[in-house]
């Protein structure tokens, strides 16, 4: 099977990386660079629509992101929380839907109750699509989809030999959405770093040198507009 890519992506997923390094080639501390990459979030998100994509996944701390150091981390929680803050009623005007994946268990309740509330605040929006990968790890998702789909066997609600990729896909934080159809990440680093494992099977990556702080909506645009010269096979062979 093979597919065109004319009309564009509609899933596009990113790993923004980089933030540290842009800092620190200004003589700033980390933190500065992750703020700086927060309005380049906004950014994305607003180019997106006009892009025609309706699903954008940003990797926004890994579960091995706790390796920092506290302050770091603390200065990241706080930043989440700021930016959920601070945003919340500009998402919801422009018709952005925001959900979360990742486990949840680690963070602090404030925040966790703030990611709640933002997403029951922008429930029906459609527009666009926009989910926060926060605390997540690819194999930390497997394992807890694998988790519940056991449990679901075992209690007999789940037979054995209905279990296939697609059962085990209902069970993944993102069972919501679509796959990817591109996946990008900035900053020179040519790694997919634990995200996305399962879900970016088929998609098409594009490794970026631009540090995300300097991501701009253009540069956007023309990744977006190189996926349409891609031509997806799915592991069929093009006569």
């Amino acid at each position: 099977m093979c597919e065109s890519n004319t009309a564009g992506p509609r899933h596009v997923a990113c790993i923004m990386d980089g933030n540290g390094r842009w800092a620190k080639a200004r003589g700033k501390a980390r933190l500065f660079g992750h703020h700086a990459g927060a309005r380049r979030v906004k950014e994305v998100v607003k180019a997106c629509p006009d892009l025609g994509v309706e699903y954008l996944t940003v990797f926004a701390f890994s579960t091995e992101n706790w390796k920092r150091t506290q302050a770091e981390v603390a200065g990241l929680m706080k930043l989440f929380r700021r930016y959920i803050q601070s945003e919340a009623n500009e998402l919801l005007s422009a018709g952005v839907r925001v959900r979360f994946i990742g486990d949840r268990v680690r963070l602090d309740p404030k925040l966790v109750k703030m990611m709640d509330q933002l997403e029951l605040l922008t429930s029906k929006n459609d527009k666009l699509h926009m989910t926060v990968a926060l605390n997540y790890g690819g194999r930390d998702e497997i394992g807890r989809a694998t988790k519940r789909l056991a449990s679901e066997v075992a209690a007999g609600r789940v037979k054995p030999s209905d279990v296939d990729e697609t059962t085990l896909a209902r069970y993944l934080d993102t069972c919501f959405l679509p796959d990817p159809d591109l996946v990008i990440r900035t900053s020179g680093e040519a790694r997919i770093s634990n995200f996305l494992l399962w879900q970016s099977a088929y998609a098409e990556y594009e490794f970026i040198d631009t540090l995300w702080p300097d991501f701009t909506a253009d540069i956007f645009a023309q990744t977006v507009s190189r996926y349409g010269k891609r031509e997806r096979r799915y592991g069929a062979v093009v006569a």
